[in-house]
Order: structure tokens, then C-alpha cells, then sequence
């Protein structure tokens, strides 16, 4: 099932796109919350996944062109990112390859929906692109082993968790570097694991700037599988459904390019993940 956040009636909406239409969830679930991070506790996922896409069959249905799409869970209690969590882009960048995760969070008013315009900001011109696997949580989770990880996992989605590289590094915090406002797109759906039969770590990802292809990996290179990024983070901190766990960026990133590649004004980007889709978004210059 492919579930996808809108505007309806002047606020987020949750619903389940079937080709070129989209079912509100609310239509087919008597009192489910209309947030889609309330939503997602309400509907059981990843279980509750079946039994909701046999509801959607005979439930009404509007066209998706014309929407007003949000980031897939437009405010997250928290984003969580993982850095240097690819074995080619520690060794790109002259890292070593950690023995436990950076871990550094991302506040909603960075996110951008798929389709939406990113804010290269006026501060800096360093804008760079990352492209990344991106978990949603569905259920309340503390203290999971990696063999029950998967077990509060919504779904997933493509991330762009652009950084303003100068930013980054003005201090050994990166969360500067990484809160322009709409500088981090999210989406454009959250995919539920039973679309992903080979599992999170075993995905094609790609990123590409005006069509040329800059990154070219797959999730295999993550020295932190999707199940251990779960497990470490569970071990401090209660996961709660909306969350949204950013899992790393493979190498080809902007900055470790000879000469460096950044993002500018007029510039589209597209994050592409096998089996989860494509998130498409141009740059705009802040004003």
C-alpha cells in the first residue's frame, strides 16, 4: 500500500493512492484522526496493512493530479538522521568508518513535499543534495532487538536531506547545517514493507541533479542496517508512530566532487529508491 499526505478541507490529510486516484483514509475508517501521524497509530501498521487495502476497493476515490501534497508526515514529533552511514561516502569524505551512528535531528519546518520548491538560502551557497532511505514509524517502540526492529515500521519513503554544507561545519554540531527552512524534501509516499519483499537493505538508490545521475548506490552499503539504526536508537529514546528516521546518504555527494557540485536556483532533483518511487523537487533561490 502507497499512503500519501494532502490538503483537505485546510488541513493534513492521510490518504492511500491506487494508481492515479487517491481513497481518504478517514472515508474508510470510521474516526480515524485526519493528522497522519495520529492516523498511522490508529490504523496498526505495518499489521493492519492487508486488511486496510481490501477496504479500499469499493471506497470512494479523487483524482491525485490536482492535490496539494504535504512531506508524507508534515510535522514529525521527531526526524531522526543518521550520518556517515554509507561505507563509500565515510571513505569519500576521509572518514573512518564509525563503530556507532552519528545522530543528529532535523525540525519540520526543513521539510518539503514532494513537487515543492527547495530554498537554496540566501546565507550560503553550498546547498548539497542527499539522497536517503527514510523510515516512518507506526508504533510505539522502546528498547527493540534488531530481530522485532521492522515490527514498528510503517512504511518508507525517499528523502533529499540536504545540507547547507558551511553551515554543517561552523561547529562539531551539524544541526545548522541541516534546519534552513524547505531545504529537506520528504516523499512523495510512504510505502508499506509488505511492497518491499527483499527488505529496506537490499534497495537500488539514486540521485540525479537536471537528469545526470551524482549518486548511484544501494542500501546494501549501510554499515548500520535499517534493524540496528532501530535497535541503537530504541535504546535511548521511545519511537512513536510519525516519526521519521533519516538513514544516510551513499557517496556522490556534492561537496566531495572535484570541483564541488551544489544546488542552485533553477535546479530539479530527483531522489530515486528502488521499489519506493521517485521524490522530484526544483530549487529556488530564498528571496
Amino acid at each position: 500500500m502507497r499512503l500519501i499526505a494532502f490538503q483537505h478541507e485546510g488541513r493534513a490529510a492521510l490518504g492511500a493512492r491506487l494508481g492515479t486516484e487517491v481513497v481518504l483514509l478517514a472515508d474508510v475508517v470510521p474516526g480515524l484522526p485526519q493528522d497522519p501521524a495520529l492516523a498511522l497509530a490508529a490504523l496498526g501498521l505495518p499489521e493492519g496493512a492487508p486488511a486496510l487495502a481490501a477496504r479500499l476497493a469499493d471506497a470512494p476515490r479523487r483524482p491525485l493530479a490536482g492535490l496539494t501534497l504535504l512531506p508524507v508526515i508534515p510535522r514529525p514529533g521527531k526526524v531522526v538522521c543518521i550520518g556517515l552511514n554509507y561505507a563509500l561516502h565515510a571513505k569519500e569524505g576521509n572518514n573512518p568508518i564509525p563503530d556507532y551512528p552519528a545522530v543528529f535531528f532535523r525540525g519540520p519546518t526543513s521539510l518539503a513535499a514532494h513537487g515543492q520548491a527547495l530554498l537554496r538560502p540566501k546565507a550560503s551557497d553550498k546547498f548539497d543534495y542527499e539522497a536517503e532511505l527514510a523510515i516512518v514509524i507506526g508504533k510505539r517502540a522502546r528498547h527493540l532487538s534488531e530481530a522485532e526492529a521492522l515490527s514498528c515500521v510503517a512504511g518508507y519513503t525517499c528523502m533529499n536531506e540536504g545540507s547547507v554544507r558551511d553551515y554543517q561545519r561552523k561547529s562539531t554540531q551539524w544541526g545548522m547545517g541541516k534546519n534552513f527552512d524547505r531545504t529537506g524534501g520528504l516523499g512523495p509516499e510512504i510505502v508499506t514493507p509488505d511492497e518491499l519483499p527483499q527488505g529496506p537493505n537490499a534497495l537500488r538508490i539514486t540521485a540525479r541533479l537536471n537528469g545526470e545521475t551524482m549518486q548511484d548506490s544501494n542500501t546494501s552499503d549501510m554499515i548500520f542496517s535499517v534493524p540496528r539504526i532501530l535497535a541503537i536508537l530504541s535504546e535511548a529514546m521511545t519511537l512513536e508512530p510519525g516519526d521519521v528516521i533519516a538513514t544516510g546518504t551513499p557517496s556522490g555527494v556534492g561537496y566531495a566532487r572535484k570541483p564541488p557540485v551544489f544546488m542552485k536556483g533553477g535546479d530539479t532533483m530527483e531522489i530515486e529508491i528502488e521499489g519506493i518511487g521517485t521524490l522530484v523537487n526544483t530549487v529556488e533561490d530564498e528571496a
